[in-house]
């Protein structure tokens, strides 16, 4: 099992890397954003966190920079009709943090809008992974606290919930929405007409 990778980027394919490791050229799958990333790396040594994927007739490697990305793309493929090329897909197009808020938030049209993910595929990821994604804290954040916050702003009578079903009745993106709510409660809002209004601050 190949777990993580350090070494050179020898190769940007945007869509794949070739990482030199003590000579050894390893071709890694990677999304969008993870190629833009190593894109600056120039002769500085890289990690790559991997997961190995085995085939009939080949080895795949994906790779992340994060283990956190990497812990992500293994919940994703648990979803039935989700492999490893839609689970990259899904990071590639949303990144780790507006893909976990999509779920949390039951935003399926936005996930939806990766490549290779329908409709229905994507109600399923909400389905199951909805729960699962508020054990996990989103990057950036200090601890896992706050992403079971996230969690919150989609329980059906809570204030954040309200404000989010309102803000997506005024025509709000309901990630956006969810961030807007999560970003005001963070800032001393509570009841959801102080919610509601300092989220459309943020909105513009």
């Amino acid at each position: 099992m190949i777990s993580r990778l350090r070494g050179i980027i020898a190769e940007n394919n945007g869509d794949s890397v070739v990482l030199d490791v003590n000579g050894i050229g390893f071709e890694v799958l990677v999304g969008a954003q993870t190629a833009a990333l190593l894109s600056g790396a120039g002769s500085e040594d890289v990690t790559l966190y991997t997961y190995l994927y085995l085939r009939e007739d080949a080895m795949v490697l994906y790779g992340f920079p994060s283990r956190d990305e990497l812990s992500l793309f293994r919940q994703l493929i648990t979803v039935s009709g989700i492999g490893p090329k839609g689970g990259l897909s899904l990071l590639s197009s949303l990144g780790a943090d507006d893909l976990r808020f999509a779920i949390l938030s039951g935003d399926a049209k936005t996930l939806s809008k990766a490549p290779g993910i329908g409709r229905k595929t994507a109600e399923r990821l909400v389905i199951d992974l909805r729960d699962k994604m508020q054990s996990f804290p989103v990057s950036g954040t200090e601890n896992a606290a706050e992403a079971v916050d996230t969690g919150a702003l989609t329980e059906e009578g809570t204030a954040a919930a309200d404000a989010v079903e309102a803000l997506t009745a005024l025509g709000y993106a309901r990630l956006d929405a969810v961030k807007a709510v999560k970003q005001a409660g963070k800032d001393g809002a509570q009841d959801t007409q102080s919610l509601l209004s300092r989220s459309l601050r943020y909105l513009g």
